[in-house]
C-alpha cells in the first residue's frame, strides 16, 4: 500500500500504519506493507508501482495535519491512472477535506477524477459522531462484510441526512468557496505571512518562527481558536456558512495579533 510523507490517516489500525508519524505508531501496528512516498513525487510514485505488488494508494486531497498542502490536479491524475494501469485501488482519504469544505463535495473532484473508495466523518454531523465510507460499484459489497457496534445508528443517521439537507437548502459548498476564496486572497496581503495555503474553507497559514504565539493570541486575547500543523501554521477550518462578517473579524483580529508580536520581536 502506498501513503505519502506528513500524511495523516487516523490513530486506529491501518490508519494509523498509514500515518506518517512515529510518535502515534505503536509497534503492533508497524508494517512492512507501507511504503511512503514523497508528497507530489510523480517519478518516486511511479517507481514504487514498477517495483512493488501495490494494492492501494491513500491520499488526502489536502494534507490537513501535515499543514494545509494541496494536492496538485496532475498528481491525483496520475494516482488514478497508475491505479488503473495496475488494478489497484485508490482511496481519497476526505474525513478532512472532504464534504464540501473546499467548495466542492470532495476536495479530490478538482482533479475530475472518481476514486474507488471516500472515507468521510467530521462534517457528516455537525458536530454529531457519524463516519461513512463510499465504495465503488466494481468492489462488490457482501452481506455481513461489515460490521460495527454502533453502525447504521439511527440518530446518527438523522443527523446525516439533516447536514445534508441544509447544505443544500443554504448552499453552503457555494459559501465555502466564496468565503474562503475572500480569506485566501486577503491573508495573501499580509507580508508578514510566508505562504497562504489551501482550498475554500480549509485553509493553512504559514508563520515566521518570531511569530510563533500568534495562535495562542488569537485564542486568549480574541477568543478565536484555530487550528494548527507544526511547525508554525494555523490551520482555518470554520463552519461552512461562516459569514463574510466573521472572516472580517478574525482578519483584524489576526493583524491585530500580528502587529503586537512584531513590537515584541523588535524589542
Amino acid at each position: 500500500m502506498i501513503a505519502f510523507r506528513n500524511a495523516f490517516h487516523g490513530r486506529t489500525s491501518l490508519a494509523v500504519a498509514v500515518t506518517d508519524n512515529p510518535k502515534i505508531v505503536a509497534p503492533i501496528n508497524e508494517t512492512d506493507n507501507v511504503i511512503f512516498v514523497t508528497w507530489q513525487d510523480e517519478a518516486a510514485l511511479e517507481q514504487a508501482f514498477a517495483d512493488n505488488e501495490i494494492s492501494s494508494v491513500i491520499i488526502e486531497g489536502i494534507q490537513g495535519v501535515g499543514g494545509i498542502r494541496v494536492a496538485s490536479e496532475s498528481f491525483l491524475q496520475k494516482i488514478r491512472s497508475l491505479c488503473d494501469q495496475y488494478n489497484a485501488v485508490f482511496i481519497a482519504d476526505s474525513v478532512q477535506c472532504g464534504y464540501g469544505r473546499t467548495g466542492k463535495f470532495f476536495s479530490h473532484d478538482f482533479a475530475g477524477i472518481n476514486a474507488d473508495i471516500y472515507s468521510m466523518a467530521k462534517g457528516m454531523g455537525n458536530g454529531f459522531p457519524i463516519g461513512g465510507i463510499i465504495i465503488s460499484p466494481k468492489i462488490l459489497p457482501a452481506y455481513g462484510m461489515l460490521g460495527t457496534t454502533f453502525g447504521g445508528n439511527h440518530l446518527a443517521c438523522a443527523a446525516g441526512l439533516a447536514v445534508l439537507e441544509v447544505m443544500e437548502q443554504d448552499n453552503l459548498m457555494q459559501n465555502a468557496a466564496e468565503v474562503g476564496g475572500y480569506l485566501i486572497s486577503e491573508l495573501k496581503k499580509f507580508k508578514e505571512v510566508k505562504e497562504v495555503r489551501g482550498r475554500g474553507l480549509m485553509i493553512g497559514i504559514e508563520l515566521p518562527a518570531e511569530l510563533a504565539n500568534a495562535r495562542k493570541d488569537l485564542l486568549f486575547k480574541h477568543h478565536i481558536f484555530t487550528g494548527e500543523a507544526k511547525p508554525n501554521v494555523i490551520r482555518l477550518l470554520p463552519a461552512l456558512n461562516l459569514t463574510k462578517t466573521h472572516a472580517d473579524r478574525f482578519l483584524e483580529a489576526f493583524t491585530t495579533v500580528l502587529n503586537q508580536n512584531q513590537v515584541i520581536a523588535s524589542h
